[in-house]
């Protein structure tokens, strides 16, 4: 690469620092925001090069997200250093996700479970089921795990959803678990064991209030989860 084509010759407007701060983070591409966390002096256009080639072998964020510091390393252009940039960053959106769980938000609808879920169950590369344990007025008290299970399947029992419910005096739940395919149509068996824990809730006198299935967006979805309530399987 000759001087003249190296980053800072570029006009400011198509820098990916300088667009940040005008434009703010959404008007960047995926590939020019990896290119900002591995920058190194007025190397920028090959590490604008290198987030286009980890998301070409990766496929996709939430797979990139999944990979360690040795898998990184394996890709041409990528040091340790980035490596660990990169596992970092998606470590620190992780943990900002956390962060919003411990705030104790309303759950009233759809909307607001999928995004309190969907950093922690994106990068999950198995099926896992959480149960959101709600007091009365649908404010959360906490995010319990309740189980792992394979690419697409969940074994769980009534018993483990609401021991947790039942020792955090919870008065409802809503019950979220991901697709790692990326597709969150519920299969027969997401609707089975829906149904059963609804029963086993009115038992116990805990409301289940949803039930919803995280996947991903594409071009002819463009939710990137359902809510079996929304589509009508809270009948018993």
């Amino acid at each position: 690469m000759t001087h003249s084509t190296r980053l800072k010759d570029q006009p400011a407007s198509e820098r990916p620092r300088e667009r940040l701060v005008a434009q703010g983070a959404g008007a960047l591409k995926n590939a020019e925001l990896i290119a900002i966390l591995l920058r190194t002096g007025c190397q920028g256009m090959n590490a604008g090069k290198v987030g286009e080639r980890l998301l070409a072998q990766y496929g996709s964020l939430q797979e990139l997200a999944r990979a360690s510091v040795d898998d990184l390393r394996r890709v041409k252009g990528i040091g340790r250093d980035k490596a660990v940039t990169l596992v970092a960053a998606f470590a620190l959106a992780q943990k900002m996700a956390a962060d919003l769980q411990r705030e104790s938000p309303i759950l009233d609808n759809p909307e607001a479970v999928a995004d309190l879920m969907r950093e922690d169950g994106r990068f999950r590369p198995v099926e896992t089921l959480f149960a959101l344990l709600l007091n009365s007025r649908r404010r959360l008290i906490r995010v319990e795990q309740i189980s792992q299970g394979t690419l697409d399947t969940i074994l769980v029992h009534a018993r483990e959803v609401f021991k947790a419910a039942i020792a955090a005096n919870a008065a409802r739940i809503v019950l979220v678990h991901n697709h790692p395919s990326g597709d969150p149509t519920p299969s027969e068996a997401d609707i089975k064991v829906t149904r059963d824990l609804i029963r086993a809730g009115h038992l116990l006198k805990i409301e289940v209030d949803d039930h919803l299935i995280l996947g991903r967006k594409t071009s002819e979805r463009d939710q990137d989860y359902v809510s079996l309530r929304e589509l009508g399987y809270f009948y018993t």
